[in-house]
């Protein structure tokens, strides 16, 4: 009976009925759609099905007192003795166990293995059922996951390098020193900064006693904002040579973005300093972008400017220029809406608080900017929706 398939011969009412239900259920164990094989408690093989045969390449004769765990390789064979076989014992079944069966010709075959462990009346281990099924299209599908992964982190990795080098290239590094003022400038990113983000500040001599400082916020993130950040950076730069007011160099840098294929806008607050002798002038232009903030020695910090409309949109933007001339001891800011934006729940930073900290700020343009950086993000919990651009003039 040990050689029959389970249970037993279905009922008929006559010897024609009988004999093809006895061969339905036999090749229904022979063929099943997943190798079967039958062992001794201790895991000798007693019976193998044919699609296990197949599955391995054995012939039944080469099977029959080995034990399963023989046909395993010596990594299956570690993790039989110590996990699966204890398991079996304790809860006489285990589920979806992986090994590599070792063929008959050497080759490994991925496997899932269930198993049962079947008991008598006085609960003494009498034999083991095994159902083997061919893991091998799901073993591969496992390894091409994994290696998507793989490739979607290392993309990822050169997508953040990318995006920080060429956010670098966007924002000098250090602001060039300009005889007779302190300048100091602060730049962080929104979130992880693995994305390009839009904002961007500049600091250039035109001529000689002839200083731009230039901060701005493009509409939107990635290649395509930095691409019209790229070119309203050099727009600027070739316009202050031929331009010297700082809203017709403005106007100059709308209608090359309206020209431009994209539909991307931008906003910005420029100053153009010039001194004479040891008095400098400021003339500020601010296009849709806030406004600068003026900080006078025992004086409450003013908004510097007008505000005007921003560049990308409009053919004829609304521009103004001020004018101020600066006294010992000014401080002069200029910052992106990451600032005052900042978001703590439903709260803003606001400028109330951007106000406070510039004036609780230390003595030199350096001390002043990482004050208020550093309060910005604490206010955020050091994780930022937007970016953050700062930079302050300090006349000695």
């Amino acid at each position: 009976m040990a050689d029959q398939p389970e249970g037993g011969a279905c009922r008929s009412d006559g010897p024609s009925s009988t004999t093809p239900a006895i061969d339905e259920e036999s090749e229904l164990y022979e063929r099943a759609p997943f190798g079967y094989l039958l062992t001794g408690p201790d895991g000798t093989i007693r019976k193998a099905n044919r699609t296990f045969l197949s599955l391995t390449g054995f012939a039944p004769d080469e099977l029959i007192g080995r034990r399963f765990r023989d046909l395993l390789n010596a990594g299956g064979r570690i993790y039989h003795e110590t996990h699966y076989a204890p398991l079996l014992e304790m809860q006489d079944e285990v589920h979806e166990i992986a090994f590599e069966i070792v063929c008959a010709d050497g080759t490994r075959l991925p496997a899932l293995v269930n198993s049962v462990l079947q008991r008598d009346e006085d609960g003494k281990p009498v034999a083991i059922r095994v159902a083997v099924f061919d893991a091998t299209e799901r073993r591969r599908y496992e390894r091409d996951l994994v290696r998507a992964k793989e490739l979607a982190e290392e993309s990822e990795r050169r997508a953040t390098l990318l995006a920080r080098t060429l956010q670098r290239t966007l924002l000098p590094p250090v602001p060039p020193e300009i005889p007779g003022l302190d300048v100091a400038a602060r730049y962080r990113p929104a979130f992880s900064g693995d994305e390009v983000g839009g904002d961007f500040y500049d600091v250039f001599e035109a001529a000689p006693d002839d200083w731009i400082v230039v901060i701005g916020d493009v509409q939107g993130k990635g290649v395509a904002a930095a691409s019209v950040t790229t070119h309203a950076r050099y727009s600027i730069r070739a316009a202050a040579v031929r331009q010297h007011s700082p809203s017709t160099i403005l106007a100059t840098l709308n209608q090359v973005l309206i020209g431009d294929a994209t539909d991307r806008f931008c906003t910005i607050a420029l100053l153009r300093l010039r001194r004479s002798g040891a008095v400098w002038r400021v003339s500020v232009c601010c296009a849709g972008h806030p406004l600068p903030i003026l900080k006078r020695s025992g004086e409450d910090p003013k908004l510097l400017g007008r505000p005007g409309t921003l560049l990308g949109i409009y053919p004829s933007p609304d521009l103004h220029d001020s004018e101020v001339e600066l006294q010992q001891g000014d401080l002069v800011l200029v910052y992106t809406d990451g600032v005052t934006e900042g978001r703590q729940g439903q709260q803003f930073y606001g400028e109330r608080r951007l106000r406070a900290a510039m004036t609780a700020g230390g003595s030199s343009a350096s001390d002043v900017v990482d004050s208020i950086l550093d309060d910005v993000l604490a206010f955020q919990h050091d994780n930022p929706r937007d970016d953050i651009a700062l930079l302050a003039l300090r006349c000695p």
